[in-house]
């Protein structure tokens, strides 16, 4: 499992989901502190590329050997790739949870939404 961090790149969703943000595309993944309280992950489900996911809704589950969560979407889109990687190697969630753990890929539809996302300090300040 990977050491706790908050890379200072990354925006964060107070529900415990990161997303990295390039050109009007984005990256979202959960964080370290989402996927240490999940456990050993052992599935996720997809959504459909060509999707749309909205802010703040889920777009995802991630199954642990504790339960089922929703996973939630830091900013609205349209989901432009899936991490297929991980219907193999699932734990990838909890051994690279901002690497080979990535979720999905989304065309943003309003980058504005940027603007209520945490930065990795604020993040981390909620955690406590």
């Amino acid at each position: 499992m990977a050491d706790a961090s908050y890379p200072t790149e990354l925006l964060y969703h107070p529900e415990h989901d990161w997303a990295r943000i390039d050109d009007g595309t984005a990256v979202f993944g959960i964080t370290w502190f989402a996927q240490d309280a999940l456990g050993e992950v052992v599935f996720f489900d997809p959504p459909e590329v060509g999707s749309t996911v909205t802010a703040g809704e889920s777009y995802a589950e991630v199954e642990s050997v504790k339960a089922v969560s929703d996973v939630v979407a830091p900013l609205s889109g349209e989901i432009i790739e899936v991490n297929l990687g991980l219907g193999d190697t699932p734990e990838n969630i909890n051994n690279d949870p901002y690497g080979d753990g990535w979720m999905v890929k989304v065309k943003l539809s309003d980058s504005s939404e940027t603007d209520g996302l945490l930065d990795a300090g604020a993040y981390e300040a909620t955690l406590s």
